[in-house]
């Protein structure tokens, strides 16, 4: 095999990993994955079994004595041997990557089948000529970027625009951990059939999200994932993502938001999935996107929850300060409704009706009083089948004294103790009835 095609599969010669590591690679037939460690010219013969393999990971090394390795185009046997490569995904990880030697190596993935390419943990050095790429369509449809370090993103828009012909069909993105700050506009232009973006755990303030989401920016976007930034104003994220026109997945989670009450901005009318959870709300805030069908609040600092919308299908109210269960009327279309850790200590007979008739109810880890109609309502719910995992064990009785700490399932209840009008009632006719007949 060519040193050209190493290159290419390696994106590197000459790997160095951590002292203890074997210079080798090693194959998972079962996985169809194969992991290279410390791999050198002299043992670079280990990759050739690699070739079975669907995913190859690279772990470990320094380009640096490469970044002027000549590489010329491919002749057409090197092209039949990338084409014949059933790699789909490459993963390379602790290594400095010359951007120089990138830029030059990416258009060989032209004549492969690899879809994905991930970087982790990596330093990108210095700048690559990416007007090699002009042109060029790349199969890769997924790229992401973990705890990565490179120079800023802004003024590099004409290198973004030299790979436009490939990055505008690429349909997922992650650039995750590696403490970005802003996303120039005109990049964002660039991505027209981006369907998913994660920017996660970076350093996004609220000033930073419209420029990134700018007019024509992401037109396809689907799913945007923003958890874990420096994110502060519910009302700056929904101006700052209102020109996404096809957002169905948005998560907020781990920021600590502020609602502003007053607020009267309007979320893209195709939002359905909002995940606020962990976000540090005491109250639900509003406005909520108008079509919602799955909300996640849980883990925060909810004391009551009323909202009402026709579509909501799904409602994650755990971890949170709930005294009551809310009311289900507000959703005529919920099947899901998640209440774990809250401070609900008994579910109302009339509610019970309605809980029953979803599909996926929990509610355990409450302080339940276990009195007939605490006990008999969580019993009621349980046997319609749609208590969710945690029962019986998770139900347990906070009160009354005699039955603290019980499992709520094993709380004795009868009609004749626990309603007593069901009993009285029929009685009461009967009697009536026996009066009548004698008479």
């Amino acid at each position: 095999m060519s040193v050209a095609v190493l290159l290419l599969l390696l994106l590197l010669l000459g790997l160095q990993v951590a002292e203890g590591r074997r210079d080798r690679c090693f194959f998972n037939r079962t996985q169809e994955s194969c992991v290279c460690y410390n791999l050198s010219e002299e043992t670079m013969g280990s990759i050739i079994q690699c070739l079975p393999a669907t995913v190859v990971e690279f772990w470990g090394g320094d380009l640096e004595k490469y970044a002027a390795f000549p590489i010329r185009d491919p002749d057409s046997s090197v092209i039949d041997t990338l084409g014949s490569l059933v790699i789909q995904k490459i993963i390379i990880g602790n290594v400095l990557v010359p951007e120089t030697l990138l830029a030059r190596v990416l258009r060989f993935f032209s004549y492969t089948h690899v879809q994905e390419l991930a970087f982790e943990s990596c330093i990108f050095q210095g700048t690559g000529d990416w007007s090699d790429m002009d042109g060029h369509n790349l199969p890769i449809l997924s790229l992401s970027f973990q705890n990565v370090t490179s120079a800023p993103l802004t003024g590099r828009e004409q290198a973004f625009s030299s790979l436009s012909s490939w990055l505008g069909t690429l349909q997922e993105l992650a650039v995750t951990g590696s403490r970005l700050s802003s996303l120039p506009c005109a990049i964002g232009r660039v991505f027209g059939a981006l369907r998913s973006l994660s920017l996660a755990q970076n350093s996004l303030g609220d000033g930073s999200l419209a420029p990134a989401f700018c007019q024509g920016a992401f037109p396809q976007l689907q799913q945007l994932s923003l958890h874990h930034n420096n994110l502060s104003s519910y009302h700056g994220v929904c101006e700052g993502v209102e020109l996404l026109p096809e957002l169905r997945h948005l998560d907020l989670s781990h920021n600590e938001l502020v609602a502003d009450p007053s607020s009267s901005c309007r979320w893209p009318p195709s939002l359905r999935h909002f995940n606020l959870s962990n976000t540090g709300l005491d109250e639900v805030p509003t406005p909520l996107p108008p079509h919602l069908e799955v909300l996640d609040v849980s883990h925060n600092h909810l004391h009551a929850v009323d909202i009402s919308l026709s579509s909501m299908k799904k409602l994650f109210l755990n971890q949170n300060l709930l005294q009551a269960v809310p009311s289900i009327r507000n959703y005529p279309m919920l099947d899901t409704l998640h209440l774990d850790n809250n401070s609900i200590s008994e579910l109302p007979r009339d509610e019970v009706k309605l809980l029953g008739c979803l599909q996926d109810v929990a509610v355990a880890d409450n302080p339940f009083s276990c009195s007939c109609s605490g006990a008999g309502g969580l019993q009621a719910l349980a046997a319609t089948g749609h208590l969710g995992q945690g029962w019986p064990g998770d139900y347990r009785c906070h009160s009354p004294a005699q039955y603290q700490g019980w499992q709520v399932a094993q709380v004795p209840v009868s009609v004749l103790r626990c309603d007593l009008a069901a009993v009285v009632a029929p009685l009461c006719v009967a009697l009536a009835l026996l009066a009548v007949a004698g008479a």
